[in-house]
C-alpha cells in the first residue's frame, strides 16, 4: 500500500480529459509548503462603531407561601437577578478589529421564584480587544487600553425588580405587588486601534519602507515594484544583543493631502500617534529628496501639532543606485537632523541604522525613568508635610 502512495506521490500530473466534448485540460499545480504571511488575505481593521448594551434585570416574583399546616405562610417572592456588564479587555493576541460586532448585550437576569428564590445574575461579556485600542464617545477619548490586561466596564447591566417580600412592613403584611428588572445601560462608541510601536517609517509610497521593516526585522510585508504596496501597518521587532527588543512600524505611503484625509488619510495617520521617534525615508533617486522631507513634515504637522517635532532621523534609501550620491550629499546640505544612508535591497548600513535607533530608544527610555523618579519624589515630599 505505500508503494502505490509513493506511486501516486512522484507520478506526472496528466491531462485530464472531459467525458463530452473529448477536451483535454490539467488542473493548475498547487503551491507546496507554508504561504507567506504576505500571501495571505488578511484584512485589518483599525476603527468601528459598536452598540453596547448590558443585560436587563430580572422582574421581582408576586407569590405567597402555601403549606400544609402552616398558617399565615405571607409573601415569599424572591426578587430578581442582576444584569451582565459588558467589558473590554486589552490582550496581545490580537492585532485588528474585525474579529469585533457591531453590537454586543450583557446576559439577562433571570426572573425571581418563589420560596424567596432570588434570580440568577447574568454573566458579564468580556470583549477582547488588541493593544493600543482607544474608546471613544462624541469624538471625546474615554478611555485608552495600552498594557496587556488592561480591563473597562463599559455599560452596566439592570438591577433586578424586588420581589413582594420585600415589600412587607407593619402594617402590609401580605402585599402583592412586585416591580420590574430596570434596562440595561447602553452605550455607543467608537473603537479606534492605534498601532504601538516605539519607532515608525514614515514616506512616500514606494520609497522602500516595506524592504526596510524586512532588513532590520524578520516581519514579513509584501514587497513590489508598484506603490501602495502596503495596505496595512506592519510591526517589526529589532532584536539587540543585550535583549533589548525595540518595536518598529511600517506606515502605509501618506501621499500630498493627507491631513485632508487624502489616499488613506486618517486611516493610518494614527498609527503615527504613538511612535516615540520617526524615521523618514527618503528616496534618494528621486530628485530634490529635501522637498520630499518637507512635504511629510507638514503632512503630520497639519494633523496633529507637535508631532512632526519628536526625535527623528533622515533614513536617505536607495543608496546603491548611482543617482543617489548626489542627491544625498545635497540632503545633508539641507537637513536639521542626522541622514543615515542605507540600501534595503543590499543591506548596506543596516547595523548603523539599528545602533542609531537603539540610541534614539534609550533616550526616551532614560527620560521616562527620570520623570518617574521625580513623580516618586514629589509624592514622597507631599506625603511628609501631610505627616507633620
Amino acid at each position: 500500500m505505500g508503494i502505490f502512495k509513493m506511486m501516486n506521490q512522484f507520478a506526472p500530473r496528466l491531462p485530464r480529459v472531459c467525458v463530452l466534448c473529448h477536451a483535454k485540460f490539467s488542473s493548475k499545480p498547487r503551491k507546496i509548503g507554508k504561504p507567506d504571511l504576505s500571501e495571505k488575505k488578511m484584512s485589518f481593521v483599525d476603527w468601528k462603531k459598536v452598540t453596547f448594551s448590558g443585560g436587563n434585570g430580572g422582574d421581582g416574583c408576586v407569590s405567597m407561601r402555601r403549606e400544609a399546616f402552616v398558617e399565615f405562610g405571607g409573601p415569599d417572592g424572591g426578587d430578581g437577578g442582576t444584569g451582565g456588564d459588558v467589558i473590554l479587555e486589552a490582550v496581545t493576541s490580537l492585532k485588528s478589529l474585525n474579529h469585533v460586532s457591531h453590537l454586543y448585550r450583557g446576559q439577562d437576569g433571570d426572573n425571581g421564584r418563589k420560596q424567596n428564590c432570588s434570580g440568577k445574575s447574568g454573566k458579564h461579556l468580556v470583549v477582547q480587544v488588541p493593544l493600543g485600542t482607544i474608546l471613544k464617545e462624541d469624538q471625546v477619548t474615554v478611555c485608552d487600553l495600552e498594557k496587556e490586561g488592561d480591563q473597562m466596564l463599559v455599560v452596566y447591566g439592570g438591577t433586578g425588580g424586588r420581589g413582594n417580600k420585600s415589600f412587607v412592613t407593619s402594617q402590609i403584611q401580605a402585599p402583592m405587588v412586585a416591580t420590574r428588572g430596570k434596562e440595561g445601560q447602553e452605550r455607543q462608541l467608537a473603537l479606534e486601534l492605534r498601532t504601538i510601536s516605539h519607532a515608525g517609517l514614515v514616506g512616500f509610497p514606494n520609497a522602500g519602507k516595506s524592504s526596510l521593516l524586512r532588513a532590520l526585522s524578520r516581519a514579513r510585508p509584501k514587497v513590489a515594484a508598484y506603490p501602495f504596496t502596503t495596505l496595512n501597518p506592519h510591526v517589526g521587532i529589532i532584536e539587540y544583543p543585550d535583549l533589548e527588543q525595540v518595536a518598529v512600524a511600517d506606515i502605509p505611503g501618506l501621499v500630498t493631502g493627507a491631513h485632508r484625509n487624502v489616499g488613506l488619510g486618517h486611516s493610518f495617520l494614527r498609527h503615527i500617534e504613538r511612535c516615540i521617534c520617526l524615521l523618514y525615508v527618503i528616496d534618494l533617486s528621486q530628485g530634490k529628496p529635501w522637498e520630499q522631507l518637507t512635504h511629510l513634515r507638514f503632512e503630520l504637522e497639519q494633523y496633529q501639532k507637535g508631532l512632526s517635532k519628536r526625535p527623528s532621523a533622515i533614513i536617505g534609501n536607495k543608496i546603491d543606485l548611482e543617482e543617489s550620491e548626489e542627491s544625498l550629499a545635497r540632503l545633508q546640505e539641507r537637513a536639521d537632523v542626522p541622514v543615515l544612508a542605507v540600501s534595503a535591497k543590499y543591506g548596506h548600513n543596516i547595523s548603523g541604522l539599528k545602533n542609531h535607533i537603539r540610541g534614539l530608544y534609550d533616550q526616551d527610555m532614560e527620560g521616562k525613568r527620570k520623570a518617574e523618579k521625580d513623580g516618586e519624589d514629589g509624592r514622597k515630599k507631599g506625603y511628609s508635610r501631610r505627616v507633620i
